[in-house]
C-alpha cells in the first residue's frame, strides 16, 4: 500500500472535497484527484461519488475511512510514545473500557491509583456496551475492560477475568419518599416506586428473582443503563434505588439520601479483563493492587 495515497483519501475524505483538501495539504485539485484514482486503482472500488459539489463516500470508501482513521491514530500514538525529549520522562497512555453497567463511583476509585504510580500516566476512557468493548479489547484498542460479569468461556474471545471483589447491595431513598413506606425492610418495597439498573447489568439479573422470593411487587418507575443517571432520579425521591454497600457513605453523602436496607444476596461483582494471563501492565497492577487491599478487601 502507498500511504501517500492513503493519506490524500483521508484528508479528502475528513474535508468533503479536493479543493478544501488540496488547501490543507497545499497541493493542487489535479494532483490529488490523480492520486486517489491511484489508490482506487489499487484499492479496486470507487471510494467517492459527487453529489453536488461535494464528495461523499461510497460504501467502500467508508470502510476504507474507518480503517484510515485507526492506522493514523496509531501513527500519533507511536509517535507520542518513541518521540520525548532526551531525559524527559515518557507518558505511558493506559486504555480503559468501562462497562455502562458498572457505577462511575466505583470506577474512579478502582482507576484512581492507575495516576499515582512512578510512571507518569495518561488515561483514555471509553464507556460503552459489554460485548462492544470486549471486542475492542480483543483487537488489542483497549489495554483493559471494567466489567460487572466475567468473560463467559462460550465467547470466542482470548481474554481472562482478573478480580477485583464483591460488594453487597443497599437500597437508598430520598427522606421524602421513606416517610410514605410502609414496614421494615424489605417488606417497605412492596408497592414502591422503585428505579433499577437497565437489563444488561448483572445485578439486576439477581434483582428480579430476589424480589419474588420475597414476594414483593415493586412499581418500577425507572430503568437505566447509567446508574449516576438514576441515583440523580433518586435523590429528587422518585423511586428507592440500589447501589453497592462500599459506597454507602459516599452516595448518602453526595446525594443526601438514606440507607433503607441492605441485602447479602445482591451481589456485584467487579473484574479487571484483559487480553494478559498474567498482569504486566503497572496501571493495571496498581488497580488491582488497590482493589484488593482497600476498596474491597478480598
Amino acid at each position: 500500500m502507498n500511504f501517500k495515497h492513503l493519506r490524500y483519501f483521508w484528508v479528502v475524505a475528513k474535508a468533503g472535497g479536493v479543493m478544501r483538501a488540496g488547501e490543507q495539504l497545499h497541493t493542487t485539485p489535479q494532483t490529488l484527484s490523480g492520486q486517489i484514482k491511484l489508490f482506487e486503482d489499487w484499492i479496486g472500488h470507487k471510494l467517492f461519488r459527487k453529489v453536488g459539489r461535494r464528495l461523499e463516500l461510497t460504501e467502500q470508501g467508508r470502510i476504507a475511512l474507518d480503517y484510515a482513521e485507526e492506522i493514523f491514530a496509531l501513527g500519533a500514538e507511536l509517535e507520542t510514545a518513541v518521540r520525548h525529549k532526551r531525559g524527559e520522562r515518557r507518558t505511558l497512555d493506559f486504555r480503559v473500557g468501562v462497562a455502562d453497567a458498572v457505577a462511575k463511583s466505583v470506577v474512579y476509585q478502582l482507576l484512581e491509583p492507575a495516576l499515582d504510580g512512578d510512571e507518569p500516566v495518561r488515561l483514555i476512557c471509553h464507556e460503552g456496551k459489554y460485548d462492544d468493548l470486549l471486542a475492542q479489547l480483543a483487537l488489542h484498542r483497549l489495554d483493559l475492560l471494567i466489567a460487572d460479569e466475567r468473560v463467559s468461556p462460550k465467547v470466542s474471545v482470548r481474554a481472562f477475568n482478573h478480580s477485583l471483589g464483591r460488594s453487597s447491595m443497599s437500597f437508598f431513598c430520598a427522606e421524602g419518599l421513606r416517610e410514605r413506606l410502609t414496614g421494615g425492610f424489605p417488606q417497605c418495597l412492596d408497592g414502591a416506586p422503585m428505579l433499577v439498573q437497565g437489563p444488561t447489568s448483572s445485578v439486576r439479573r439477581q434483582l428480579d428473582p430476589w424480589l419474588v422470593r420475597h414476594r414483593l411487587r415493586p412499581r418500577i418507575v425507572g430503568e437505566f443503563d447509567d446508574t449516576a443517571l438514576m441515583n440523580a432520579f433518586g435523590r429528587e425521591g422518585r423511586g428507592v434505588f440500589m447501589a453497592p454497600a462500599v459506597l454507602e457513605a459516599q452516595i448518602a453523602a453526595q446525594y443526601r439520601v438514606g440507607v433503607l436496607g441492605r441485602s447479602e444476596e445482591l451481589v456485584e461483582e467487579f473484574f479487571a479483563i484483559s487480553v494478559e494471563r498474567r498482569i504486566s501492565h503497572p496501571s493495571v497492577a496498581a488497580i488491582t493492587r488497590a482493589a484488593r487491599a482497600k476498596l474491597f478487601h478480598v
